[in-house]
């Protein structure tokens, strides 16, 4: 396989590809926070080129080496935190590693244990690549602070679990908006490619929002988000998947089944209702268009959760 076709769809399946332990990630949760010092263990170390499918935050407190998005290197220094989310080529070098941290989730989880309007007040999350920030003492502090707890719930087995983490972690956005990005837009960043994907992520976002308040009642096509920016859907479809390696089907397949999980979680609607919400006008064709990604019913989905 070239290096370049490896897709990690949660940091346990990198970590099995890189050959590294795997016992303090969980490959199912949506969600992982844990000290890399106790992963990567024999230094220096290299990692394979990677698209991952998911967002994370490193928190580098004591640590040396180098991040590489794209064809962008950047030098891993202490006092340093990293934001990347799905799409994009990467990889990474460690030579030091005295602390750091690294957190990593996907939409799901954030849907459902965080906010299901995420996006609405950290619009940062839509970004493609961000420069690492070198943080002053007394903010980073504050951010380890949050890192830690979040690691301490983590660990934990109380009940609350998810929603303790996910307040948690509320907090910890906040944080890093304040520090970095209080009147950050996606949109008026990068290239024309780049402003093309983030106008889409945008649009998809702004539908599925419009959806779930009960404001729109179908499923937008390839050729509907086209035309939204002018575009040709070939045109777009092009730069969607060279500049994130998913097609836009895929990503309106996985946005569909995030809002279809979140509202499956936190709202009391019958099975019927979801299904219309989202655009299906048949819950049988809702039913099995999730279990196609899920491989569970939408009812053996809300089971698990309860």
């Amino acid at each position: 396989m070239n290096p370049k076709e490896s897709v990690s769809k949660n940091l346990a399946d990198l970590y099995e590809m890189m050959g590294l332990p795997v016992d303090l990630v969980s490959a199912e949760s949506g969600f992982t926070v844990h000290s890399l010092r106790e992963t990567f263990k024999n230094l220096p170390f290299k990692s394979i080129a990677y698209r991952p499918d998911y967002f994370s935050f490193v928190f580098v407190k004591n640590a040396y080496g180098k991040y590489i998005i794209d064809e962008m290197t950047f030098d891993i220094t202490p006092g340093t935190i990293y934001f990347t989310n799905p799409g994009n080529y990467r990889s990474f070098e460690w030579s030091e590693i005295t602390e750091a941290y690294l957190i990593t989730f996907n939409e799901s989880y954030l849907q459902e244990h965080v906010h299901q309007d995420v996006y609405q007040d950290f619009s940062f999350l839509l970004t493609e690549t961000v420069q690492p920030r070198l943080m002053p003492p007394e903010q980073f502090d504050e951010i380890e602070k949050l890192y830690h707890q979040i690691h301490k719930e983590h660990l934990g087995n109380s009940i609350y679990k998810n929603r303790i983490i996910g307040s948690l972690f509320v907090v910890l956005l906040l944080k890093i908006k304040e520090y970095f990005w209080q009147n950050y837009n996606p949109i008026y960043e990068g290239n024309r490619s780049s402003f093309i994907v983030k106008v889409f992520k945008k649009n998809l976002e702004d539908h599925y929002r419009a959806i779930v308040f009960g404001q729109e009642n179908i499923l937008l096509r390839v050729q509907d988000y086209a035309d939204l920016q002018h575009l040709h859907p070939n045109y777009l479809s092009s730069v969607i998947k060279t500049k994130t390696g998913k097609p836009v089907s895929t990503w309106i397949a996985e946005k569909t089944v995030a809002k279809a999980k979140s509202l499956l979680h936190n709202s009391e609607a019958s099975i019927k209702e979801i299904s219309f919400t989202l655009g299906f006008s048949e819950a049988t064709h809702f039913s099995n268009y999730f279990k196609k990604y899920t491989e569970l019913t939408p009812i053996a989905y809300r089971k698990l959760q309860s």
